[in-house]
């Protein structure tokens, strides 16, 4: 009873603080509509610390309601001024309060490429283009076909939309998984990894192809929860005691995939380089779930 009590309570500060920075949000994010590049500039900024301000009070509820051990190494030496490529394995939805937590005050706010249809989306896809996540435009390729003169196109157009961020450090967030964990999961695609799915190749080459030579740095973050898998409600309730963070900084200057998307030598070189990555990663895992420190 005293769990569902504390989950109640953690859940009624999570939703307090998103309605009480939702406010300020969508005011500023119609305001941002006045198409004066320095206005927008400064009100991109503002929108950010509302974002970021949003983070840290979940922090504190988290700080109240619960009592994790957080085990992290790897932040030294970030930078907010820095242009970041976060990449990690997937597990659970508390994942992103993970990575919130972990990277608030260090790195420029946490923002996810959308699809660009998500901007209809009510309230949302206005807070969305406000805050500047990058929204990306895909063709499926049996539309291509049919329409190539459109090729290249989608990526063109989401090039233009990410050149705000030459000015504006970012960091740009990608589950290379495209989906959480399980091991239903995992059998079915038949994966050779002990704790991961099959990582996907093609959301990190759009990402660099768009961004270009924008991205600074890569993170390789691996998430463990030694006491397994939680849900959301988990996290809130507080049952989880104990949450490891292992971040590992790589340098993106030799890792932009030439011609991914047209040459299939060069995506068959990048997911080679990925799939070794993810073997890593799994390695680092299972170290981790044997009580080993790496």
């Amino acid at each position: 009873m005293w769990r569902i009590f504390i989950g109640l309570l953690s859940i009624v500060g999570y939703t307090l603080n998103t309605l009480f920075w939702f406010v300020p949000i969508m005011l500023l994010s119609v305001l941002k509509l006045i198409p004066i590049s320095a206005w927008q500039r400064l009100l991109s900024s503002l929108l950010d610390g509302c974002a970021s301000a949003w983070i840290r009070v979940n922090t504190l509820n988290q700080n109240l309601t619960s009592r994790v051990h957080w085990d992290v190494t790897g932040l030294e030496n970030l930078k907010r001024k820095e242009w970041y490529l976060v990449i990690a394995n997937h597990q659970s939805w508390v994942d992103i309060l993970v990575l919130q937590r972990v990277f608030s005050g260090r790195i420029p706010f946490l923002k996810f490429f959308l699809k660009k249809e998500l901007i209809w989306v009510p309230f949302l896809g206005l807070a969305w283009w406000a805050l500047d996540f990058p929204f990306m435009r895909r063709y499926k390729r049996s539309f291509l076909e049919k329409h190539p003169h459109l090729k290249g196109k989608d990526l063109e157009t989401t090039r233009r939309a990410c050149e705000k961020f030459s000015h504006i450090p970012v960091s740009i967030m990608n589950f290379v998984e495209g989906t959480r964990f399980t091991s239903a999961k995992q059998r079915l695609q038949e994966s050779p990894f002990q704790h991961l799915l099959l990582p996907r190749a093609g959301g990190i080459a759009f990402v660099l192809s768009a961004m270009g030579n924008k991205l600074h740095k890569l993170l390789d973050v691996t998430i463990h929860y030694p006491q397994g898998i939680p849900s959301f409600w988990d996290f809130a309730c507080g049952k989880v005691k104990d949450i490891q963070v292992r971040v590992h900084v790589m340098s993106l200057e030799n890792l932009m995939p030439e011609d991914y998307f047209e040459n299939a030598e060069h995506r068959q070189l990048f997911q080679g380089w990925l799939n070794q990555h993810w073997q890593s990663k799994d390695n680092a895992l299972k170290q981790l779930a044997a009580g080993q420190q790496c």
